[in-house]
């Protein structure tokens, strides 16, 4: 038996698609639920980003349900990394752009 100390490694995945300004889209009913759900989830996921870069005194991780689930991803010796898809049409270029500005 080897006394080598155990790696433990955790992978989390969280598609935010649907991301997308409420306006243009002209979303409505369930899909404007979704949409203004994810972009809630969002705010508050850049919120707990600038807390920390910040280190601010208080990090709102219970802020929504993302950022709590998300909590242990954050802090300590782990690496976090966050995948953005943009679109190349230019129709898209200022969601593109902040979706880029939200990733940096």
């Amino acid at each position: 038996s080897s006394s080598e100390p155990a790696t433990v490694g955790c992978l989390r995945v969280v598609d935010l698609a649907g991301s997308e300004r409420v306006k243009k889209s002209q979303v409505e009913g369930v899909r404007f639920k979704e949409t203004t759900s994810i972009n809630k989830s969002l705010l508050a996921l850049g919120n707990v980003v600038n807390a920390l870069a910040f280190k601010k005194p208080h990090v709102p991780f219970r802020d929504s349900k993302l950022t709590t689930i998300l909590s242990d991803a954050f802090g300590g010796n782990c690496k976090t990394a966050l995948l953005v898809c943009i679109s190349p049409s230019i129709s898209s270029a200022s969601e593109t752009i902040s979706s880029l500005e939200f990733a940096t």
